[in-house]
């Protein structure tokens, strides 16, 4: 066997590979052994006869199509091994000459990464936020969890600040009256003053009784995350189905004693604070990896197939389209939102694409040169971590209220 590489660009290689009889034989004779296995020839049992025999007997062309697809594959992988190449997707193989099971000549050309110069990344420097807790941030847990236990009475009066309000509502542009994707909703409870919605809608809400309806226009932020609604002029029509009023507990011992093992009010705000400041300084930690694997990205010198690129765009399009599903939204209608075509979809997903794959081949060169691995315990211990949502924490945010009170 003969193996010459060719470097046609940085990411493509072309392997001609050249084998005689000494590869070409034994697979015959493997192939040979297998189709005897289904071969009945008389004088013999089934899957005994002779190689001999059995090469008089068969399709000749199967034969050599067996023997090909055989001896191809481990070819290919030989010529991988000698020159040490990593590909990064299948090969287009070309057979170029096959005489019988004496000569067969290939070639293969193979999509890899091209040469990898780190960047000297002991010498990044990223600070790392300061995470801080403020007593404003303590007290907004404290009144959520106050929020989640309050006693519902539904009233027949005008709804007033911190009532909850059960609304029909749809939006529109304001201007070409057209109606607007996910601004729709049935049955919807709010809490007036929650700030939930989109500045300047609750407050239109202040002064409805049930069975009022009102129109009334505001204006999408310019940060809202849905790009082709920043700074939107909308126009909602709301119809008010229930007032409700809201009694919030008293923040006392018996309340604390639902939330957790407290006794006062004080044990609950000192716990509140110690957990935000935990998941404050997680969030300022992943802010400073980040940061950091940005520039080592962004830093690296490699050249990149495309097809790295085109898969990590599938995989951010694959991602994209199960949080549009949970929210209860199609493709055809987000691409619709963001007046775009999917192709030009795709086009906007390749700075970050490119980015992601040249921060993974970046770490993996990092890991290589520093040594390092990761033990199975790590890995257990990181895996519970994850499946457990930190447990040695309280989470305030996603726990549930204690009891639901509602009278009607």
């Amino acid at each position: 066997m003969h193996i010459t590489k060719k470097q046609l660009n940085p990411t493509t290689v072309q392997l001609t590979i050249t084998a005689g009889s000494d590869e070409l034989d034994p697979a015959k004779q493997a192939v040979l052994t297998e189709l005897a296995k289904e071969l009945k020839l008389a004088g013999f049992r089934k899957g005994h006869a002779p190689a001999a025999m059995v090469e008089k007997v068969v399709d000749q062309q199967l034969l050599q199509n067996k023997v090909i697809d055989y001896v191809v594959n481990d070819l290919y992988s030989a010529g991988l091994e000698q020159e040490k190449l990593r590909p990064v997707a299948q090969p287009e193989v070309s057979l170029t000459k096959f005489v019988p099971f004496t000569t067969l000549e290939m070639t293969a050309m193979v999509a890899v990464v091209g040469e990898v110069k780190l960047p000297d990344y002991k010498k990044f420097k990223v600070a790392k936020p300061v995470a801080t807790v403020t007593d404003t941030d303590v007290e907004a847990v404290i009144d959520d969890l106050l929020a989640r236990d309050a006693v519902k009475t539904d009233v027949k009066r005008a709804a007033a600040n911190g009532d909850e309000v059960t609304i029909d509502f749809a939006g529109i542009d304001a201007k070409s009256k057209e109606a607007i994707d996910g601004a729709k909703g049935e049955d919807f409870p709010l809490v007036i003053g929650s700030n939930t919605f989109i500045p300047g809608f609750e407050p239109e809400l202040i002064g409805l009784s049930e069975g009022d309806s009102k129109t009334f226009t505001v204006t999408f932020p310019k940060d809202y995350g849905t790009v082709p609604l920043q700074n939107k002029k909308v126009e909602f029509t709301v119809t008010v189905k229930a007032v409700k009023e809201r009694k919030l507990p008293k923040l006392d011992g018996d309340f604390v004693a639902k939330i957790g093992p407290f006794k006062t009010p004080a044990e609950l705000r000192q716990d509140v604070r110690k957990q935000i400041g935990l998941e404050k300084d997680r969030q300022a930690q992943r802010q400073l990896e980040s940061s950091l694997l940005e520039q080592l990205g962004q830093k690296v010198q490699v050249a990149i197939p495309d097809v790295l690129v085109e898969q990590e765009i599938d995989r951010m399009d694959e991602e994209e389209k199960r949080n549009l599903m949970y929210r209860g939204q199609t493709w055809q209608e987000h691409l619709a939102g963001e007046g775009k075509t999917e192709e030009e979809h795709r086009e906007g997903h390749r700075e970050q694409a490119t980015l992601r794959v040249k921060t993974g081949i970046a770490l993996g060169e990092v890991a290589d040169k520093e040594s390092l691995r990761i033990s199975q315990e790590e890995f257990d211990t990181r895996l519970a971590e994850l499946k457990s949502n930190t447990p040695t924490s309280r989470c305030y945010l996603n726990s549930k209220s204690p009891r639901t009170n509602e009278t009607s």
